[in-house]
C-alpha cells in the first residue's frame, strides 16, 4: 500500500540526520516515527504493538483533556502532540504490516466529515447544533449498516469509562423515544433503586445466615442493584445537562482539595488524621469546606 506520504520518506535516514528545531511538519513526524521503528532505531518503540500501547492512546487522551480545563494553551499544544503520536505511531506499525498507513486514517477521516455534513455537502437542512447530531447520526447508521436501534447501543464501545458508556447508551436509546419526559421519572428511580438496594442486603443477609447462598453470591446481588443505581443516576444527571464523568471528576478533586486541607489544620494542632475520632474528622472536614470559596457547594 504505497501513498506519497510513504514513497517519500528516506528510511536509510541514521539517528545523525534528525536535529532538535523549532518547527516540522507533519511528513517529517512520520519519518522519525518510521525511523524509530527501523532497523537502527529505538529498541522500545521497534518492540511495541497495537496492543501493547493501546492504553497509552487513553491515557494521552485524558492528559489531553486535563490540558484543556487548566486553561494552559502551550499545555494543550503539548498534550495534543502525544494524542497525534500516538495516532502515527499506530499507522507506522500498520503500514509495516501492509494493513494501512497515515494517509489511509487522514483521508478516512476527510470523507467521514464530508459524508456525514450532508447539511452542507448534501441536500439535508440543519439550523441548530442538535438537528446537526440527529443528521450526523442518521448518516453514520446509513454508513454502518445498522438495521436496529439494539446495534446502535452495542456499537457504543465496552472500553469507555463506565459512567460515559452509560450515559451515551441512554443517549442512544432516546433517539427513539425511550426516555422520561422529565427529570422526575430518573429522580424517583433513583429512589426506588436505593429501596431495593436495601432489600437486597436484607435478603443476601438472611440467605448467608441459612447457609444458602455464598458471599460471592451475595456479593454479586449486591453489585448488580448497585449497578442500577448508579445507571438511575447516570440518567439523573443527563436528564439536569451535566455530564456524570466530568461531574465525579470535579466532585473527587474537591474531596482531595479538602482531604488535603484537613491534613494542614490537623498538622496545625501537632496532630496526624490517624489520631482523630471521627467527631473530629467531621469538624475538620467542615473547616476545611468553609474555607473554600465555593458558594454553592
Amino acid at each position: 500500500m504505497a501513498t506519497d506520504t510513504e514513497l517519500t520518506l528516506p528510511f536509510d535516514l541514521t539517528s545523525e540526520t534528525f536535529t532538535v528545531k523549532d518547527h516540522y511538519t507533519i511528513t517529517e513526524l512520520c519519518t522519525i516515527m518510521a525511523f524509530l521503528r527501523s532497523e537502527n532505531g529505538c529498541p522500545w518503540d521497534k518492540a511495541q504493538t497495537h496492543d501493547s500501547i493501546k492504553k497509552n492512546l487513553l491515557e494521552e487522551a485524558y492528559e489531553t483533556i486535563d490540558a484543556i480545563e487548566s486553561g494552559d494553551p502551550a499545555q494543550m499544544a503539548d498534550e495534543l502532540g502525544d494524542v497525534l503520536m500516538q495516532v502515527v505511531f499506530h499507522a507506522q506499525m500498520a503500514s509495516e504490516q501492509n494493513a494501512f498507513d497515515f494517509d489511509t486514517v487522514v483521508s478516512n477521516i476527510c470523507r467521514k466529515l464530508v459524508s456525514r455534513h450532508t447539511h452542507l455537502f448534501g441536500q439535508d437542512q440543519a439550523d441548530t447544533p442538535e438537528a446537526v447530531l440527529d443528521t450526523w447520526e442518521k448518516n453514520k447508521l446509513k454508513e454502518k449498516g445498522f438495521e436496529s436501534q439494539s446495534q446502535v447501543l452495542v456499537d457504543v464501545p465496552r472500553s469507555l469509562p463506565a459512567l460515559q458508556r452509560a450515559f451515551k447508551v441512554q443517549q442512544k436509546a432516546a433517539q427513539v423515544g425511550f426516555d422520561w419526559d422529565n427529570s422526575d421519572g430518573p429522580k424517583a428511580k433513583i429512589l426506588e433503586e436505593l429501596d431495593e438496594i436495601q432489600e437486597i442486603l436484607a435478603k443476601t443477609r438472611a440467605l448467608l445466615e441459612q447457609d444458602q447462598i455464598t458471599t460471592e453470591q451475595a456479593g454479586r446481588a449486591v453489585t448488580a442493584e448497585v449497578g442500577d443505581l448508579l445507571f438511575a443516576v447516570v440518567n439523573y444527571a443527563r436528564h439536569l445537562k451535566s455530564q456524570p464523568e466530568i461531574a465525579l471528576t470535579q466532585t473527587t478533586d474537591k474531596f482531595i482539595r479538602r482531604f488535603t486541607e484537613m491534613e494542614i489544620l490537623a498538622e496545625e494542632d501537632g496532630k496526624d488524621l490517624d489520631e482523630l475520632s471521627l467527631e473530629e474528622l467531621d469538624a475538620l472536614w467542615e473547616a476545611a469546606k468553609a474555607g473554600e470559596k465555593e458558594p454553592v457547594s
